[in-house]
């Protein structure tokens, strides 16, 4: 593979879709790729947490481990895959195993991520937790603890960013083990989508899902200083592109996509037009006489002006036709093990092809490959 200064790993929030995340993550450690930069909201957060918090040799065992927690079922769904796969109506049975998982998590939580409050918070008769939000996330905390080395998190070796919203400002902030340390409480922040969930206190503010405001850490990688040459892999949940809803069940699942969708194609456009700047400051500043160029003021120009590689390399979970607008909390075993499979299995096909790692040429700076287009913008 090329060098790079950064190899970077950007994980968007989606829930139970996050096992699509750890399956990419699977395809990287197999092929030999260590992201030194791990940036995630939500699920992506939650990921990023295992991955950096665990020996390199047993982040995919410690990942499987955290999907098979909060994924289990007290009685597994009796529809197995081989009476699934024997049947002429798959996709019925995989679609009502799926609705069951999603009911299930609804009425009684998952274990070891969230748990059902009683009485529910418009009975409450307490204000904070109990009376602003559906579940208690408690069991996250102890199953993060378990899982999660946070020594080893914070040691610097990889750097973890993830994001949150301050509930009083409305403002989206970066919690990043270049300027502290973390805690279990900010990953669980990250992931604090309300109302399901409550606000997660630290240091005297409180702070609820990163995706509130912004689904993707993206920009936090391409607008870092100093700037760098960098490879990132940006793993979406949510695809922009769908086809016209026909139901209103369909309409919520689409609203869903297109509200969490990660905009990387806005962010990479924006990025571009920085780059077409720099190529033409580069240009004008090659035209000034010698002795203009020592001046001060010239010469930051031409460091804002300097040429870094960016490449890339986006990957959106594609859903099935048997998924509806409960994909994200459809926590069954079965939906957890298809999602994971997909997302090795596209990484797979993306790295087949080693020209997708290859650094820009200069003039292009940028270039982002999406191997379900199978088309390369720059």
């Amino acid at each position: 593979m090329p060098h790079y200064d950064v190899v970077a790993l950007v994980l968007q929030g989606g829930g139970a879709l996050g096992a699509y995340q750890a399956g990419v993550y699977e395809g990287l450690h197999e092929a030999g790729i260590r992201p030194t930069w791990l940036a995630g909201i939500s699920i992506g957060a939650l990921n990023a947490a295992v991955i950096a918090g665990s020996p390199e040799s047993h982040r995919v065992g410690r990942l499987r481990e955290f999907w098979e927690t909060i994924c289990a079922a007290p009685v597994e769904w009796p529809a197995h895959e081989g009476l699934a796969g024997a049947l002429p109506f798959t996709f019925d049975l995989r679609s009502a195993r799926n609705t069951a998982a999603a009911m299930r998590a609804l009425l009684t939580g998952q274990t070891g991520f969230f748990k059902p409050r009683f009485p529910p918070p418009f009975m409450s008769l307490f204000p904070g937790d109990a009376g602003t939000s559906f579940y208690d996330t408690t069991p996250l905390r102890d199953t993060l603890n378990r899982l999660v080395d946070f020594d080893l998190l914070n040691a610097g070796d990889t750097r973890v960013s993830v994001a949150a919203v301050n509930v009083r400002n409305g403002n989206i902030v970066y919690f990043d083990t270049a300027d502290r340390q973390l805690r279990a409480e900010h990953f669980m922040a990250s992931g604090a989508l309300p109302p399901g969930f409550p606000a997660i206190e630290i240091d005297g503010e409180y702070y609820w899902d990163g995706g509130v405001v912004s689904n993707t850490p993206l920009s936090r990688i391409l607008s870092s200083e100093p700037r760098r040459d960098t490879l990132t892999f940006q793993v979406d949940l949510w695809s922009a592109k769908g086809r016209l809803p026909s139901d209103l069940l369909e309409v919520w699942s689409r609203q869903k996509d297109i509200q969490y969708s990660s905009r990387t194609r806005a962010i990479t456009n924006h990025m571009l037009q920085m780059q077409k700047m720099r190529q033409a400051l580069q240009q004008l500043m090659a035209k000034l006489p010698e002795a203009a160029k020592n001046d001060q003021d010239v010469m930051a120009i031409a460091d804002l002006a300097r040429h870094q590689a960016h490449n890339i390399v986006h990957l959106i979970y594609q859903s099935k036709a048997f998924e509806g607008h409960s994909k994200d909390y459809e926590f069954g075993l079965h939906a957890m093990r298809e999602h994971w499979q997909s997302g090795l299995d596209d990484i797979r096909r993306t790295l087949s092809d080693p020209r997708r790692l290859h650094r820009p040429a200069p003039e292009q700076g940028m270039i982002t490959h999406d191997v379900h287009r199978e088309t390369r913008v720059s």
